[in-house]
């Protein structure tokens, strides 16, 4: 579904991306693991667009999508949630993601209508069910808690109907129970809807019980990747991200 092939990004002189090539199976869940400015968040930047990569190709189904703008990768199938969650403060979470549903469904001259359409309203209230938000489907987007926002985040992406969702991070600044019970919705979401689904994670406890296939980048490049057991006693990853401790503490 999404291949990536020699990809490279450089930033005044330093490499973020340095030769990367990957291949996501339609319908797989992967994780990409690695420490503080290993590339990460700029990989999925070139994925969606935010900036152009300088070589490489990002295959969706076989088209090349690396250079087109944003709005044009949203377009061909590619969503993303982010780290920090980008949602709408001042609407419900109905109307939030009822808004990105219309606006995927190229019926921006519809949105002012006081009732919408049916196809609309049920695309709504079932994406808003897959997050599990259905209790707080009238409440003000910015009344939710940190968690809340981030499955609202989730669910606007979900709204543009992606191919292949990209989630920066899901788990980041909650608490124990409030991080495994976000990874299970996202889990159940996965699925449910069988979509390819690419996270970043830092929790390696959640990366090791829930990836099918981990992707380890250092310094803009691919280190290692495989399944949880074969990453998690591989050497260099060892040495270069988990430490000595943690493969020990773990056999």
């Amino acid at each position: 579904m999404l291949k990536i092939e020699d990809l490279r990004k450089s930033f005044g002189g330093v490499a973020a991306t340095n030769g990367i090539t990957l291949d996501f199976p339609q319908g797989s869940l992967s994780a990409v693991i690695g420490p503080n400015g290993a590339g990460k968040t700029t990989f999925f930047n070139l994925i969606t667009g935010a900036f152009p990569p300088d070589a490489g190709r990002i295959l969706l189904g076989g088209e090349n999508i690396a250079g087109l703008s944003a709005p044009e990768i949203v377009r061909r199938g590619i969503g993303r949630a982010f780290q920090i969650a980008s949602i709408f403060p001042s609407l419900t979470v109905r109307d939030a993601v009822l808004g990105a549903v219309n606006a995927h469904l190229h019926w921006h001259a519809k949105l002012a209508r006081r009732f919408p359409l049916a196809e609309a309203a049920a695309q709504t209230d079932e994406v808003i069910e897959l997050v599990n938000l259905q209790a707080r489907a009238n409440t003000l987007s910015g009344n939710l808690s940190h968690g809340e926002q981030k499955l609202l985040d989730i669910a606007l992406a979900l709204a543009l109907d992606p191919k292949v969702l990209l989630l920066d991070e899901p788990t980041a600044g909650m608490g124990s129970e409030e991080r495994w019970q976000m990874i299970e919705t996202v889990y159940q979401l996965w699925q449910r809807k069988k979509m390819t689904l690419i996270f970043i994670e830092h929790d390696m406890d959640i990366v090791f019980k829930y990836a099918q296939t981990i992707r380890v980048l250092s310094y803009g490049s691919v280190l290692a990747e495989g399944n949880a057991e074969e990453v998690r006693r591989h050497p260099k990853v060892i040495e270069a991200y988990l430490g000595a401790h943690f493969e020990t503490a773990k056999s």
